[in-house]
C-alpha cells in the first residue's frame, strides 16, 4: 500500500494534535490536584525487656602466649557462669580479641616493657531484664579481677507491640490535624493519598548499682523507661 505525501502529513498532524491534548489533560490534572500535607508523631513509654552487657576479660603476663592462655581460662569461666544462669549461645558473642605489648612510661626511664596484655570482649544479651543483676554478680565472681564490666544497657528487645501502638497514635494525630486544617480552610477532607513512616527509640539515663565485696546486697540494674516513637508524613486529598 502506498501513502501519498498528503496522507502522511495529515497523519502526522493528527498524532501531534492527540499528543498535545494528552499533555494538556495531564497538566490540567496536575494543576487541579489539591491536598493538605501534615506530619505527626506517636510516642509510647515502655519498660525495657532486655539488658545488654559488655564484658572484657584481660590479663598481663611475661609473654603473649601466657597472657592469652590465662585470659582464655578466665573467658571459659565467664562462659560457664553465663550458661549456668540461662544465657544460651545465641545471646553471647565475642566482640574483640587482641594481644599487644604493654609499656610503663616514666620520665627517668622512658618506655619500659612490663609484659604482654591479652583481652577478649563479649556482648551478652540478657533476655530476662529482671535477672540482669544476678548475672552481673555471677560473671564478676567467675572472672574475678580479670573481668571488667564495660557497660550495662537496658533496652527494648521486642518493640512490635509498642511500635504498633505508637503508629496508631501517630496516624490518628495526623488525621485530626488534617481535619482541623480542612475546617479552617472551608474544604472537605478526602482520603489519604500519601504516607511515609519513620521510627526511633531512645533510652532514659539509668543507674547500675554495683554491690561492694564486703556488702551482702546483690547488684541491681535499674531499667528505667524507653520511648518508642513513630513519625508519619501524610497527604490528604481535599475538595470544595
Amino acid at each position: 500500500m502506498k501513502l501519498n505525501k498528503k496522507s502522511v502529513v495529515s497523519a502526522s498532524l493528527g498524532l501531534a494534535l492527540v499528543g498535545s491534548l494528552l499533555i494538556a489533560s495531564g497538566a490540567n490534572a496536575a494543576a487541579t490536584e489539591r491536598y493538605i500535607s501534615v506530619s505527626a508523631s506517636g510516642t509510647i513509654k515502655v519498660k525495657p525487656d532486655a539488658v545488654r552487657l559488655n564484658l572484657t576479660v584481660s590479663n598481663v603476663s611475661a609473654t603473649s602466649a601466657t597472657a592469652l592462655a590465662t585470659a582464655n581460662a578466665a573467658s571459659t569461666k565467664l562462659r560457664e557462669a553465663l550458661t549456668a544462669n540461662g544465657i544460651t549461645a545465641q545471646y553471647l558473642k565475642s566482640a574483640k580479641l587482641s594481644t599487644f605489648p604493654e609499656y610503663n612510661y616514666t620520665a627517668a626511664g622512658g618506655s619500659v616493657l612490663i609484659g604482654y596484655r591479652a583481652s577478649q570482649s563479649f556482648e551478652v544479651i540478657v533476655r530476662n531484664a529482671a535477672n540482669a543483676g544476678v548475672i552481673v554478680d555471677a560473671v564478676v565472681a567467675a572472672g574475678g579481677d580479670a573481668l571488667v564490666v564495660d557497660g550495662v544497657t537496658p533496652y527494648v528487645y521486642d518493640d512490635t507491640e509498642a511500635t504498633q501502638t505508637a503508629r496508631t497514635a501517630a496516624v490518628k494525630k495526623a488525621k485530626t490535624k488534617a481535619a482541623s486544617y480542612a475546617k479552617l480552610l472551608g474544604v472537605k477532607l478526602g482520603s489519604v493519598i500519601f504516607l511515609e513512616e519513620s521510627t526511633s527509640g531512645s533510652s532514659y539515663p539509668y543507674m547500675m548499682a554495683m554491690a561492694k565485696s564486703a556488702d551482702s546486697s546483690a547488684t541491681v540494674v535499674d531499667l528505667g523507661q524507653q520511648d518508642v516513637t513513630v513519625s508519619v508524613s501524610t497527604k490528604w486529598s481535599i475538595s470544595g
